[in-house]
Order: C-alpha cells, then sequence, then structure tokens
C-alpha cells in the first residue's frame, strides 16, 4: 500500500520527528512506553546534530547525516551524563534507524550513510524461569501471609495465577474488567501493538479469579478493572512487583524470581511438556519466532543442568 509523502524542505527536524511519532502510534499502535521511549532517543539525537552543526535542523539537513555524526552521537551517549551499556545503545542505534527508514520512505529523505554504522555488540542473555515447585510456592504464599487481608491475597493469587497459567504480561492482567469475569474458557487478550491473541484458560486459573472476583469488597461496574488496590482504586504493575518481592523473601527465592519470570516459567513449562514452538508463540503473543526461540535454550541448558547433577560420569 502505497504512503502519500509528508513534509517538505521547509519541514524543522522537529516536525519529522512528531509526525514519525504519529506513525508510530497510529499506524504501527505501539505502547506509550515505547513511544515515550522513541521519542527521548529521537529528540537527544536531533539535539546533537544541532549542537554538532551549530544551528537548527531541518528536513532535508536528515538526509546529510554521515557515518561519522551518527558514530559521535552514540560515543556521547555511551560516555555521557549517564552513559548507556551495550544493550542500551543497541536499542539507541535501532530507534535512529527506524526514525530514518520513515524519512526515507515517507519524506523522501534518505540518509544512506547510516547503514556504515554498526551497533556495539551485546551479549544474548536469556530468561530466567522459575521451576514447577517454585511457582507453586508463589501462588500459594500469599494465602499464608498474615500481613494482608484476607481478599487481598486471593487477589494476588488470582494475578499470579493468569500470569503462570496463561503466559499474561503483569499490564494485560491488570486489563482485566469486571466484565471479562468470570473469565470464560478462551480469553481474548490484546497486548503489544495491539495485536490480539486467545489464551485458553485452566480451571485453577478461573477458579482463583472467582475467588478474588467474590471477596473484594468494592462495587464493580462492567469497565471497572476487575483488580482493585486497598483503597478501591485499580491495581498498579508496581504493587504486583513489589508482592512478589516479598513473597519471594518469604520463600527464599532468587532476585530473578519476578513476575515476569512466571510468565518465562509457563513458555519454558510447556516447551519441556512437548508444546512445539509455534503455538507458544501464539499463546505468548510474540509478533516473531526468534523472541520464542531462546526458550529452547533455557529448556536445553535445563536439561543439561540435569544431566551434569544425576550423572555419575559427569
Amino acid at each position: 500500500m502505497a504512503h502519500p509523502q509528508l513534509g517538505g524542505p521547509d519541514l524543522t527536524a522537529a516536525g519529522a520527528l512528531a509526525a514519525w511519532l504519529e506513525h508510530l502510534a497510529h499506524e504501527r499502535r505501539l505502547s506509550p512506553r515505547t513511544l515515550e521511549a522513541y521519542g527521548h532517543i529521537g529528540r537527544q539525537y536531533l539535539a546533537f546534530l544541532e549542537r554538532h552543526r551549530g544551528e537548527a535542523q531541518r528536513l532535508p539537513d536528515l538526509g546529510t547525516v554521515t557515518a561519522a555524526e551518527l558514530r559521535a552521537h552514540l560515543a556521547e551517549r555511551r560516555s555521557g551524563d549517564h552513559p548507556l551499556n551495550a544493550r542500551s545503545l543497541s536499542q539507541t542505534l535501532s530507534a535512529i534507524r527506524t526514525f530514518h527508514v520513515f524519512l526515507d520512505r515517507r519524506c523522501d529523505t534518505p540518509a544512506p550513510q547510516l547503514a556504515l554504522v554498526r551497533g556495539p555488540r551485546v551479549k544474548a542473555t536469556l530468561p530466567r524461569p522459575v521451576s514447577a515447585d517454585q511457582a507453586r510456592g508463589l501462588l500459594a504464599e500469599p494465602g499464608l501471609d498474615p500481613d494482608v487481608e484476607p481478599w487481598e491475597a486471593l487477589r494476588d493469587t488470582a494475578v499470579l495465577s493468569l500470569l503462570y497459567g496463561c503466559g499474561l504480561r503483569i499490564s494485560e492482567a491488570l486489563s482485566l474488567t469486571r466484565a471479562d469475569a468470570p473469565l470464560p474458557e478462551t480469553l481474548r487478550i490484546t497486548g503489544k501493538g495491539g495485536k490480539t491473541r486467545l489464551v485458553p484458560v485452566l480451571p485453577v486459573v478461573r477458579s482463583a479469579v472467582d475467588a478474588a472476583l467474590a471477596a473484594q469488597p468494592f462495587p464493580l461496574s462492567p469497565p471497572d478493572a476487575l483488580f482493585r488496590a486497598r483503597r478501591g482504586g485499580a491495581l498498579s504493575a508496581r504493587h504486583v512487583q513489589a508482592t512478589v518481592q516479598r513473597l519471594r523473601g518469604r520463600l527464599g527465592l532468587p532476585a530473578s524470581a519476578t513476575p515476569h519470570a512466571l510468565r518465562h516459567s509457563f513458555a519454558t513449562h510447556l516447551l519441556g511438556a512437548g508444546a512445539d514452538l509455534r503455538s507458544i508463540q501464539e499463546l505468548l503473543g510474540h509478533a516473531s519466532l526468534s523472541t520464542t526461540q531462546k526458550y529452547t535454550a533455557v529448556d536445553a541448558a535445563h536439561l543439561l543442568g540435569a544431566y551434569a547433577a544425576a550423572h555419575p560420569r559427569a
């Protein structure tokens, strides 16, 4: 599908950046958090060009950016007051490249020299799932915590059950409304980038949500958030993170036992039970199979670790 060309020689660099962010928000449907990060990267990049070149930048100027200038900007980000690590630098370079692809395709302003710039080498990190026993411990522990009200314990168990039993992100679990409960056998979830997927709901997860809903003390209308904080407002992601931090301390689990680790564990345990990668990709809502493939390395690492620990000749 052809898109109309945007801008012209009088378009400011800031205007080009705003058009790009508008494109990401409404056509690519990126999350507000991602848009904020891209906007921050873009503004710092344009500010560098203005300082480096000594004048305000317009759209045609962005087509003359050289590889040396982009490398100088990355070097500044690596050694400034808030230096970036290799992964953040790589993300910065990726965002700037995406901006220039937009300028090429939609504003007829290519910057061919930028293809010469290579990002830093980033060591691949693997997710660190919790074991099945540790996951069960995290789900059971809220009910044993004397410092919370019984309805809050049921709520926390329900949220954690959605992360581990359905592979949801925290934001996806907290986006459920009163109209979603009782949960159906298959839940329609809208995830990153506005992508929709279907997730089966286990009976134990449905029961946990039903128990939380029955116990919570606040009147809820259909559009209200399903999970409520102590004073009645919508439950926050920070609360879920703090809850898991407290529970893992009670259970003696490592710092890697986070809410997101429960989602990793959902995928890893499915893989270990024989589920295929394509199905796991669909359940997690990954846009690319390569994102899901890292779980094969996790499962292989677990297998080799068990072999090394148990085999008499290891």
